[in-house]
């Protein structure tokens, strides 16, 4: 496993859970293209924003092995990230609207 699988799957898991967090709730929801969309830059933010922690894909790959534990930590960072850019993007709209 090198960095560019380890950020596509990443990517992936951003997009899943934006769409997990669409279909259990269905306020927040965008449609199939718009959740993808939220998932994919919510993973990016979080991971950007957090993996100066220690668990960003290059971390993860220093030694030649996947650490398994900074790679958990990395899913676990972007399936929160894409949940939540999704809640805020709607927030965000809904606020724009009003105005």
């Amino acid at each position: 496993m090198n960095e560019t699988i380890i950020s596509l799957v990443s990517i992936l898991i951003g997009i899943i859970a934006a769409n997990l967090t669409g279909y259990f709730y269905k306020k927040y929801s965008f449609g199939l293209i718009g959740n993808s969309i939220a998932g994919v830059f919510g993973s990016i933010f979080f991971i950007k924003s957090f993996g100066r922690l220690g668990f960003d894909p290059i971390s993860i790959m220093q030694q030649g092995n996947a650490d398994a534990l900074l790679f958990l930590i990395n899913i676990l960072i972007s399936f929160f990230g894409g949940g939540i850019a999704l809640i805020l993007i709607k927030k965000l709209k809904v606020k724009m609207n009003k105005s």
